[in-house]
């Protein structure tokens, strides 16, 4: 008679689990994959309109509405995490994620496209901030930093190679149904990733008693974020009505800090420690460099491909080719500054917000003079390069700082935080770029000016992250201590 294996759980303080590598390559698997979606549908929305035989305003949603309901859920799902066990989670939201992405390829109508684009973005949101939380729970030291550098360069590569993923599926299966396979490339690779996390990834440990999930804390933050988000997203389809919504934020954001306070001070167990943003050190400023970060990087990618598709006339899969570049450049970058933030701290950050601004200035100053070159690739090379590379820098150090102080048993919740600020800025990043370009198109009809106007909006959004980084360094010059 054969004795059942001892279920894995996650290892204790002082003792590193022997297979937390390969616990990491099957997390950022997954998160290439969740992430990965943000961005991989951009190309194929004139595909999915004629294949549904649908508007431009109501496929936006399957855009936008995987974009908010991944934020509504993000801080939610890593206190999930922290409390119920990583695998735990994992398993379901990358259950749901397999059956939404399954529903969204096979989905006959639009509207079953865009609810399985909702449940999708749900079930990512509970994936999401696992991949942080493993990483704070099975590294410590110089390996932390090293982790984290894989980690940001899964989240600078996912984004920069979505619309070439996307451009070549379309290119494979025919405009009008290769849409489908962006969607259904998810199951088969989220089966086998389904398999691998339950082998490796560790569970709860059985020590650790469970804690009360703060439902109302909970229903007013997803409240504060799709109060925020509704109105941004409703914004890139051109409706201006909804950001009368913007007005909620404030109290709903209120009422959220004024509860975990109080549970806080009473003993219960919070969603998130807003005391966290006072008491750790860096915590906020990364959180403020993420966003405003995400809110200049994002929209860069979107109206590139715009200017490429609708300005110049190329094909998604060639305007996907000429932005590689750039994941090029994250792909060298972002190891290397994972391994070197531990020594070099938050000025590390700093410079590499310089060289992204150097690059998004090359690209303003050259893409134009070359509009409708046949020299346009090798115009676009090494501004992209360079960005790519400061791109690549940002990402995985300012993780590493923000949480690297952040106690394990806040690790998921904390790394939510995160994420959601780097999604609400992602979102407004998005709307305010092309707003910018699509404003200067219709009144010069001129691409190449849209475009150098789109890139100046991005170059000051950069350049306030860059002022919040430099602000965080001389204010918290030791904060790469190790923990």
């Amino acid at each position: 008679m054969t004795q059942k294996t001892p279920e894995r759980t996650e290892p204790r303080e002082d003792r590193p689990d022997p297979h937390r590598w390969r616990v990491l390559g099957v997390t950022l698997a997954v998160g290439f994959m969740v992430l990965l979606d943000v961005t991989i549908v951009n190309v194929a929305i004139p595909s999915m309109r004629e294949g549904l035989d649908t508007s431009t305003g109501t496929i936006q949603w399957v855009v936008s509405g995987y974009a908010l309901a991944l934020g509504l859920t993000l801080v939610t799902g890593g206190r999930l995490g922290d409390t119920y066990g990583r695998r735990r989670l994992m398993v379901l939201g990358l259950s749901g994620f397999v059956l939404a992405s399954a529903t969204a390829g096979l989905a006959p109508h639009v509207l079953v496209l865009v609810v399985a684009r909702l449940v999708q973005g749900l079930a990512a949101g509970l994936l999401t901030p696992q991949s942080s939380g493993l990483i704070q729970s099975l590294f410590r030291g110089p390996e932390r930093g090293t982790a984290f550098g894989l980690f940001g360069l899964t989240v600078s590569i996912s984004s920069a190679i979505g619309p070439v993923l996307g451009g070549l599926l379309i290119a494979a299966f025919g405009h009008e149904q290769g849409w489908r396979w962006i969607f259904l490339v998810n199951v088969p690779i989220g089966l086998v990733l389904l398999v691998a996390i339950a082998r490796l990834v560790p569970g709860r440990p059985d020590d650790e008693s469970e804690v009360r999930l703060d439902l109302q804390g909970s229903a007013l933050l997803g409240l504060t974020v799709v109060a925020l988000l509704y109105p941004v997203v409703s914004l890139e389809r051109g409706s201006v009505l909804p950001l009368l919504g913007l007005v909620l934020v404030p109290p709903l954001a209120w009422a959220f800090v004024r509860r975990e306070r109080d549970l806080v001070r009473s003993g219960g167990s919070p969603l998130l420690d807003i005391g966290l943003l006072r008491r750790v050190p860096g915590y906020a400023s990364g959180i403020a460099v993420g966003g405003l970060y995400f809110m200049g990087f994002t929209g860069v990618f979107l109206v590139l491909s715009v200017f490429l598709q609708d300005g110049l006339g190329f094909s998604p899969l060639h305007a996907g080719l000429l932005l590689t570049p750039f994941a090029l450049g994250s792909a060298v970058a972002a190891p290397l500054a994972g391994r070197l933030v531990s020594r070099v701290g938050r000025v590390l950050t700093v410079l590499a917000l310089s060289v992204m601004l150097v690059g998004l200035l090359g690209i303003a100053v050259v893409v134009p003079m070359f509009d409708g070159s046949d020299r346009l690739w090798l115009a676009l090379v090494l501004p992209l390069l360079v960005a790519g590379f400061g791109g690549g820098a940002t990402v995985s150090p300012n993780i590493t700082l923000t949480l690297e102080r952040v106690p394990p048993r806040m690790g998921g919740a904390a790394g939510g935080a995160l994420q959601t600020a780097q999604r609400i800025g992602a979102a407004i990043g998005a709307a305010l770029v092309m707003t910018a370009y699509q404003l200067v198109l219709s009144s010069t009809d001129a691409p190449g000016t849209g475009l150098r106007t789109a890139l100046g909006t991005s170059f000051v959004l950069v350049s306030a992250a860059l002022a919040a980084a430099v602000w965080s360094w001389r204010r918290e010059p030791d904060a790469a201590e190790p923990s």
